[in-house]
């Protein structure tokens, strides 16, 4: 999973990427690495994982990957090329989801690029350039599919719904705030929009907004009421307290949140809520070699789940043998299991739950 994290000047964004992959480097249990200077490979906690590791103690151990993308260079005209905007453009494309860091917190000693704080202000800055650019690859679009359709009438269904979509798209719409059918959807595989990619509101707040009730804090239930139209998700979060936490143990960790009334840090959350909005979910294959989580989409079946291995997994599936996790602690050991009837056989039709333990059996 690939995220990019954008924003204004000064909202704190790059503060919040920097915790979050300076985060990943200093957990103990989790590895991490640099890309390049503004790309980081954080690796998902799931305490699941970790008691596999403890049955199995194994050779090799790999959690599931997140990357984290500081897309900078955005600046009002950055659809036109102003500032480095085709490069702040092409980096977005890049990504699955987009975290928007959005500044609710007021600072005197912080300027804003606008003068003020105003987050609804802020976010149509950001998605009015991410819309220009989308009209304009619509519009190359429909001017393709037109000329298409001189030898083909049945692309004119296609060319009737861009034209729907950019009318709509020109009055400020986001292209995920369009209602559009499942045909329609299949329409813009081809197009690559933008707009329709998953966005989470990162709602950066200070300390005291967090202790005094972030519910308080009218800048983030602005922030909330445009999530709630978009269909987009909202993490409250405080750059600087995650900077905090980044430089941590672990033990640390949990008094500090614990004091701050939270159960979790912003990178957890993000981390949960990204899965969540794309509809991820992890299998586990557990053994002395490797313990490894495998991000798959809800509704996987098998063999699909299989191909995330090796393509020969999928191409020449058997059947899966299948265990709950929870089963599995339960019993101890994958014999006891067994024992029990608790691992079963699942065929090709299988659709993968959360937290599956898996053997795949193939034959090439």
């Amino acid at each position: 999973m690939k995220l990019g994290i954008v924003g204004l000047p000064n909202v704190g964004k790059s503060t919040l990427f920097n915790a979050i992959t300076n985060a990943g480097a200093q957990s103990a249990n989790y590895p991490f690495c640099t890309i390049e200077p503004n790309v980081g490979m954080v690796c998902v906690p799931d305490e699941r994982l970790d008691k596999l590791r403890e049955m199995y103690n194994p050779a090799k151990f790999t959690p599931a990957t997140i990357e984290f993308v500081d897309i900078a260079g955005l600046v009002k005209g950055a659809s036109k090329g102003e500032g480095l905007g085709n490069k702040f453009l092409s980096h977005i494309r890049e990504v699955d989801a987009i975290v928007h860091v959005v500044r609710c917190f007021e600072n005197d000693d912080i300027t804003h690029v606008d003068g003020s704080i105003d987050p609804v202000r802020d976010i149509e800055t950001i998605n009015l350039e991410l819309i220009f650019s989308d009209l304009d690859l619509l519009q190359k679009r429909i001017d393709n599919r037109k000329k298409a359709m001189k030898g083909d009438k049945s692309i004119a269904s296609e060319v009737e719904f861009l034209e729907r979509l950019q009318s709509e798209m020109e009055t400020g719409k986001t292209a995920r705030m369009v209602e559009m059918t499942d045909d329609e959807r299949a329409y813009l595989k081809e197009v690559a929009l933008l707009t329709t990619k998953k966005v989470i509101y990162a709602c950066n707040m200070s300390e005291e907004d967090f202790a005094n009730g972030i519910e308080d804090n009218e800048n983030f239930k602005k922030v909330c009421e445009i999530a709630s139209l978009e269909g987009a998700e909202t993490l409250p979060i405080c750059a600087e307290t995650e900077a905090q936490i980044a430089t941590l143990e672990e033990d640390e960790k949990a008094l500090f949140l614990a004091d701050l009334g939270l159960e979790k840090s912003g990178l957890d959350r993000l981390i949960k809520k990204s899965y969540s909005l794309l509809g991820l979910i992890s299998f586990l294959t557990a053994g002395e070699p490797e313990v490894r989580a495998w991000t798959i989409k809800k509704g996987t079946k098998a063999p699909q789940a299989a191909g995330k291995i090796h393509t020969d997994f999928e191409r020449g599936f058997i059947r899966a043998e299948v265990v709950s996790f929870d089963d599995l602690m339960a019993c101890q050991s994958m014999s006891a299991a067994k024992e029990k009837g608790l691992v079963r056989s699942e065929g090709k039709e299988y659709v993968m739950k959360d937290g599956d333990v898996v053997l795949f059996r193939f034959n090439v």
